[in-house]
């Protein structure tokens, strides 16, 4: 993939957000641990306003799910004003990592999913976005693809920023969890599909992922493979065999797809680990690079904390590794 230097430096110019007072990201009441202090930079998706609003805005909240004082586990929900927390590394490699956690398309997980890796990536040296997107059960006109929409629209805003912050548009990687995993295939299969119309110069930017780490993703939208929750959230109960296909990654694979890191569990009661098998044969078979980890024991929404001492928890070196044979750090 390559870059039009000028256009990104010129797009970052443009951008609006460096202007503008930023939407704070999603916290909870709960005092944070002591060292894991949570981001206090953030960058609003749609300064100029969210499109596609409903009659009735969603209000967004937070909930603490943890019972235990050395750890929080917070989820998000009704996301209106949709923006990405910023985690800056104090020695940069110059790429950058777009997080999509998980959530059911419900909520979306703050910690093990979001807050705890772009942490853990800035400590190696990469600029970590996590993304709070909107969600598609709360009415917004671009229905199924609302959360694909603000995807897209974060990895342009990124790549517009970053000449101005001394990193490279060309390495920006996307990582996603379960429904946040589905998120991340899907932009990586279907990153120049319109989902909106362009709001500024940083549109005209591509929003291709390096690479693309769907871990534990969602996939499938046919029973009995689909997580029936996210597909009900997403397409809705009665959707079509068409609205079906339209939203499952696997059956969206062009040769000009991310080239992918997938992790699953053997193990995984919640999202069958035939989706990552799924997405997998369809990248094979568009010549896309590809690899696979597939764990004995793991189960489901683990992230990064929820791993420790599972043989599943070496994901994030794994990952790292293969970023590197792919150019990307």
């Amino acid at each position: 993939m390559k870059f039009d230097r000028r256009s990104a430096l010129l797009a970052g110019l443009a951008a609006p957000f460096a202007a503008t007072a930023q939407t704070a990201p999603p916290h909870g009441d709960k005092p944070v641990p002591a060292g894991l202090a949570d981001p206090t930079e953030t960058i609003d998706l749609w300064p100029k306003g969210v499109p596609g609003k409903p009659a009735s805005l969603p209000v967004e909240k937070v909930v603490e799910r943890s019972t235990d004082a050395a750890l929080t586990d917070r989820s998000v929900s009704g996301v209106a004003n949709p923006r990405m927390a910023v985690f800056r590394p104090r020695v940069s490699n110059g790429a950058s990592v777009l997080i999509m956690p998980g959530g059911g398309y419900v909520r979306i997980v703050l910690d093990h999913e979001g807050y705890v890796l772009g942490r853990w990536l800035a400590a190696q040296g990469f600029t970590a976005y996590v993304l709070f997107y909107r969600l598609p059960g709360d009415g917004w006109a671009a229905g199924p693809d609302v959360a694909l929409s603000d995807a897209q629209r974060a990895m342009r805003l990124i790549r517009a920023q970053a000449i101005r912050d001394g990193l490279d548009p060309e390495r920006v990687a996307a990582i996603g969890f379960s429904a946040g995993g589905h998120l991340c295939a899907d932009l990586a299969t279907r990153h120049s599909v319109k989902t909106y119309d362009p709001v500024d110069a940083a549109d005209k930017l591509g929003a291709r992922p390096f690479v693309a780490a769907p871990i534990y993703p969602v996939i499938s939208m046919t029973a009995p493979t689909a997580h029936m929750g996210s597909r009900e959230q997403l397409i809705g109960k009665d959707a079509s065999p068409a609205l079906e296909a339209a939203h499952a990654p696997h059956l969206n694979v062009t040769s000009a797809s991310s080239p992918c890191f997938l992790v699953h569990s053997e193990d995984d009661k919640t999202v069958p680990v035939e989706n990552s098998l799924l997405l997998r044969a369809a990248l094979k078979a568009a010549g896309v690079p590809v690899e696979t980890h597939i764990f004995t024991h793991g189960g489901h929404g683990y992230g990064m904390t929820k791993a420790i001492g599972k043989p599943a928890g070496i994901w994030p070196e794994l990952f790292l590794t293969w970023a590197h044979s792919q150019g990307f750090a």
